[in-house]
C-alpha cells in the first residue's frame, strides 16, 4: 500500500494480548502507517514491535479510562483518523461506556471504518481501495425515510 494512513488502535484490558498479536503479525504493513493509540494499548505495542526491531510511529494519547478514547474520538470528528480498530472486550462492563460508544458513534457518524475484530481487521487494512485513486467514499446521507410513501 502507498497512502499512509493514520490508524487509531484500541483494546480494552482483556483484549490488549489479542491486539498486540495483531501488531505483531501486521508489523510490517503497520511500520508504513502512522499509528495513534490509547496509552496502554500504545505502549505494548511499542515494546512488542521494539523487541521484533520493527520501528513504528506510534503517538500514545491517555488511557482509555483518563479520556484517550474521546482523544481518539475527536481526531475522528476532525478527519485525522483513517482506520480505527477497537478490540473491545464484550464480556465485561466498562466504567467508561460513555466513551467507548461516542469513540464507536463518531466513526459511524463521520464514515470511518472501524474494526472490533480481528478479522475484520485484516479485512480493512489490507483493502486495495486504500490504494485506488478512482474510489472515493461517500458521505452518508441522515434524510428522514418516510414510511407513508414507499
Amino acid at each position: 500500500m502507498s497512502k499512509q494512513l493514520t490508524i487509531a488502535l484500541v483494546a480494552h484490558d482483556a483484549r490488549k494480548a489479542d491486539m498486540v498479536e495483531w501488531a505483531v503479525f501486521n508489523a510490517e504493513l503497520l511500520s508504513h502507517h502512522k499509528l495513534i493509540c490509547t496509552g496502554t494499548t500504545g505502549g505494548l505495542i511499542r515494546k512488542a514491535l521494539d523487541q521484533k526491531g520493527i520501528a513504528a510511529d506510534i503517538t500514545c494519547m491517555n488511557s482509555g479510562p483518563m479520556g484517550g478514547d474521546a482523544e481518539i474520538a475527536t481526531m475522528v470528528v476532525r478527519k485525522q483518523i483513517n482506520l480505527a480498530i477497537f478490540l473491545i472486550d464484550d464480556l465485561n462492563s466498562q466504567p467508561h461506556e460513555a466513551d467507548i460508544q461516542m469513540l464507536l458513534r463518531q466513526c459511524r457518524v463521520h464514515n470511518v471504518p472501524i474494526a472490533c475484530n480481528r478479522y475484520s481487521a485484516d479485512l480493512m487494512i489490507t483493502s486495495k481501495l486504500w490504494d485506488d485513486e478512482t474510489y472515493v467514499p461517500l458521505e452518508p446521507k441522515y434524510i428522514e425515510f418516510n414510511r407513508k410513501n414507499s
